[in-house]
């Protein structure tokens, strides 16, 4: 079948409920180049899967860093843009609209299991046909109740919408390492620290302090996931030992970036 065919199937809530594919780049002799998606959206709702990678997913609602076995959500209908650094092996799957019935109504990064990678990996092999078999209908009703219970990261960066706040958010993720205080940062924004309490509380939902660890945290994860070493991660997020940055990070995700990068995420 034609990219144009399963391109316009993927665009139709007709045809099969689940149309799957798989990502293996790794026989190329260069890494991949990172590539950035121009925003779309597509009718039906999709996973993405990272074995191997980074993907970087942004919505008008905000950012989400997926590292490898991890999952990442998307309605169908959302506006959203997608980045992918470093050589990757993953998959990914179009959801039909009545088939997502049940599944998170917002974007969010979930915990992936061998099972929910062996059901994509057996959808991916079917043909295109406009309706599943009986037998695929029980692999799609599976796979759905798999991702139903899978438990949610904290990997979802909310991006202030005023656009004095938004300077400083940029400019806090493009220095990390930048140790100014909230004092400094309002100033630097021409505004109140007391305005930018109110402001970064009402629209994103954390504290400046509590968004400025989150966004390190995003920041770490793309490092980390491109095999830099935990001690430099630490040096260039502005931790004052690696140990603190170890303990910020196991505060976060409930083990160190070693484990966190070695093994699938479990499902409880």
């Amino acid at each position: 079948m034609s990219h144009s065919e399963v391109f316009r199937r993927i665009e139709s809530a007709a045809g099969p409920a689940l149309i799957a594919f798989v990502i293996d780049d790794d026989h190329a002799t260069e890494p991949m180049p990172a590539v950035e998606s121009d925003w779309h959206r597509h009718l039906r709702g999709q996973f993405f899967y990272v074995e191997k990678g980074l993907l970087s997913l942004r919505t008008c609602d905000g950012a989400w860093t997926l590292p490898p076995h991890r999952v990442g959500w998307l309605p169908p209908g959302v506006l959203h843009t997608v980045r992918i650094a470093e050589t990757t092996r993953g998959w990914g799957v179009f959801v039909a609209p009545e088939a997502a019935t049940g599944l998170p109504g917002t974007t969010c990064v979930l915990g992936a299991n061998d099972l929910m990678r062996a059901l994509v990996h057996r959808a991916s092999t079917w043909s295109m046909r406009d309706d599943l078999d009986a037998e695929q209908e029980r692999v799609l009703s599976v796979l759905m109740d798999e991702i139903r219970r899978a438990p949610q990261e904290p990997l979802h960066l909310n991006m202030p919408s005023d656009r004095r706040l938004l300077r400083i958010a940029h400019a806090v993720l493009e220095r990390p390492d930048d140790g100014r205080t909230l004092e400094d940062w309002a100033g630097w924004a021409g505004l109140s620290p007391r305005t930018v309490t109110r402001l970064f509380r009402y629209e994103t939902g954390s504290s400046f302090a509590q968004w400025r660890q989150q966004a390190r945290l995003s920041r770490a994860l793309e490092r980390l996931a491109g095999g830099e070493a935990v001690a430099s991660v630490a040096d260039a997020l502005g931790y004052a030992s690696v140990s603190a940055f170890v303990a910020m990070f196991r505060r976060s995700f409930g083990q160190s970036p070693g484990r966190y990068f070695a093994k699938p995420a479990m499902m409880a």
